[in-house]
């Protein structure tokens, strides 16, 4: 998840057309390294003893759902290389490892960002501030979307536990009532119920294939030059509480 740190003032979806071809959701972009050698190496690693798209799909999910969700300070958006290196990172991060591993093993896949109301995001940040989640669409005959790899399962566990205490149908960044793993068939979504549903997401920003292109899009849509610094260092000013409360969190559950 990242916090929108520009607003478009209509609730019209940003210029892009969106092709639905699983061709074109297959090559690199400055984010998606994919002709790195470390990333081609874990990718064959990952499937190497998988027979189906949906078997492979669900091996470079499984390892990218159990990397840690942390947050820490940036000054650019890491490349997948980058991600795999850290071990661990923020819905932004693990989305760009995610679909370049798909890609990687031959599998299309892309990102379908949604705006997300500031109420999920309670327990992290001090404010309800609206932030874009990046919904993961992987092409196995069909488009399948999940956004259930952002937390690992022991953060997922602590939020629950949290939530039941206070008595919160939301907050963490998951609604009490959570899809908690995606089987490689169905959508699975941490609102529990599909977007179009989902009273905490509010509307469709675009379908790109890294986040990179999602900050592109936004400030194409607003007139503005284009920086690619700019969003990750606005999201910077709430890294350090997001830190502190993820590590609160973590400490205060008895799964730790």
């Amino acid at each position: 998840m990242v916090a929108l740190a520009l607003q478009l003032d209509s609730p019209r979806r940003l210029p892009k057309r969106v092709s639905d071809r699983p061709q074109d959701w297959l090559g690199s972009t400055p984010l998606l390294d994919l002709d790195d050698s470390k990333l081609r190496l874990k990718a064959r690693a990952l499937v190497q003893l998988c027979r189906t798209d949906r078997d492979k799909a669900l091996a470079v999910y499984r390892f990218v759902k159990r990397m840690p969700y942390t947050k820490r300070i940036k000054l650019h958006y890491p490349t997948a290389r980058d991600v795999l290196e850290a071990r661990g990172g923020d819905g932004d991060d693990k989305a760009t490892l995610l679909i370049a591993l798909m890609r990687s093993v031959g599998i299309p896949a892309r990102l379908r960002y949604m705006e997300m109301r500031g109420e999920m995001l309670r327990g992290l940040i001090p404010r309800a501030t609206p932030a874009a989640r990046p919904l993961a669409e992987f092409w196995l005959g069909h488009w399948v979307r999940t956004d259930t790899y952002i937390f690992d399962a022991e953060y997922v566990a602590a939020a629950l536990e949290r939530l039941k205490a206070n008595g919160w149908a939301c907050g963490w960044g998951i609604h009490i009532n959570a899809q908690l793993l995606w089987d490689g068939k169905n959508d699975a979504f941490l609102g529990g119920v599909p977007t179009d549903q989902d009273p905490m997401l509010t509307r469709l920003l675009c379908v790109v294939s890294d986040p990179l292109e999602l900050v592109a899009a936004s400030l194409r849509a607003n007139g503005m030059r284009y920086r690619r610094s700019l969003r990750a260092l606005q999201w910077n000013m709430l890294a350090p509480t997001m830190m502190q409360a993820i590590r609160e969190l973590r400490a205060g559950s008895r799964f730790y």
